[in-house]
């Protein structure tokens, strides 16, 4: 089979002819219809810190991938031959004391789909069972193969109630921020502001429904709280730019008691006022993932009742033109990015 291999410890992708998975009794072999680039696709293609120490090459890299169920293992019984599904991309061991309290997301041991075994990027991927999902036929096959990017921004932005909220939103302009802003909307926020440097991303967070979007390099956040009346600062922060100062302007502008959702990965010297989290009464949750599988059934629960994310897929490409989908993502002009296997 075709397969988007990272063959070398270097930057690059490669297209090459490899064998199709094995199929363990607890597995199934979907034949994929459509994956979409995500950014740790990106760092895997750059070669970047991250990568090189955390990817072990050869290896088919992808993990946001749909298609068709072709063959189950002599064990799985909730899975049928033919099945339109998708796959949850964290493997969990079952067995820690998370898996154990419900927290797989967290799991001890956990195993990334084409970060830590091989993924998606190719004509058949096999899977345990366990993580395969059977998704409502309302919702496309595109939508489907970005399921897992809106289980992050939808685990970001519903990690705190929203109604009537003021949220501030850094790093608003890339998939996931956009993707969370229409989710704020969908739930009742007040004021949805972003923040981000790239006016292609500041104009796809609008289309998804952000009240204003700002380049914070120009504008300030005050200006933009005067506008809309706001007084004490913001209810919600969602960081998603991974940049210190962005983080350090959300902590500047937050309202007492307010709470942050953290997804962007913030580099390991980022320094903070942390007199003004602890007298301002923040409350910080890492996000990792999708919480399994209560994120799951509220992505479909809201795909299905009226969440219109579509405008966040800005480009589409058959597989074998990868490498022109890398290049519009390194250079940044886009949203979520579609390869076509069919």
């Amino acid at each position: 089979m075709k397969a988007i291999v990272k063959r070398n410890p270097e930057k690059g992708l490669w297209m090459e002819d490899v064998p199709i998975p094995a199929v363990g009794p607890n597995d199934v072999l979907i034949k994929i219809k459509k994956s979409a680039i995500c950014g740790t696709d990106l760092h895997i293609y750059k070669w970047d810190e991250w990568a090189q120490q955390t990817i072990k090459t050869p290896m088919t890299i992808g993990h946001e991938f749909m298609g068709i169920v072709v063959e189950t293992g002599s064990e799985v019984d909730r899975v049928q031959v033919g099945e339109r599904v998708t796959v949850e991309g964290h493997i969990s061991c079952g067995f820690c004391r998370n898996c154990r309290r419900g927290r797989q997301h967290i799991c001890d041991h956990t195993i990334g789909i084409g970060v830590n075994r091989n993924g998606g990027f190719a004509e058949y991927v096999s899977v345990p069972a366990k993580n395969v999902l059977h998704i409502d036929d309302r919702i496309s096959d595109e939508m489907m193969s970005i399921m897992d990017p809106f289980g992050n921004a939808t685990h970001t932005a519903l990690s705190f109630p929203l109604l009537g909220e003021d949220v501030l939103i850094t790093g608003i302009g890339g998939p996931i921020g956009s993707m969370a802003a229409a989710i704020c909307k969908f739930s009742g926020a007040r004021n949805i502001i972003g923040t981000d440097l790239s006016p292609y991303r500041r104009e796809l967070a609008r289309k998804l429904g952000a009240t204003e979007v700002i380049d914070p390099t120009k504008e300030s956040l005050k200006e933009v709280m005067k506008r809309h009346e706001m007084v004490g600062g913001f209810d919600i922060g969602l960081e998603c730019s991974g940049s210190p100062a962005a983080f350090n302007d959300m902590v500047n502008h937050m309202y007492n008691g307010g709470k942050i959702s953290l997804l962007g990965l913030l580099p390991q010297n980022t320094q903070l006022n942390w007199s003004k989290l602890i007298f301002k009464g923040l409350t910080l949750k890492g996000i990792y993932g999708r919480e399994m599988y209560e994120t799951w059934y509220q992505m479909e629960m809201m795909l299905t009742t009226g969440l219109d994310i579509s405008p966040v897929i800005t480009h589409r490409f058959d597989a074998d033109d990868f490498q022109k989908a890398f290049d519009i993502m390194e250079e940044g002009n886009c949203g979520k990015i579609i390869l076509n296997w069919e």
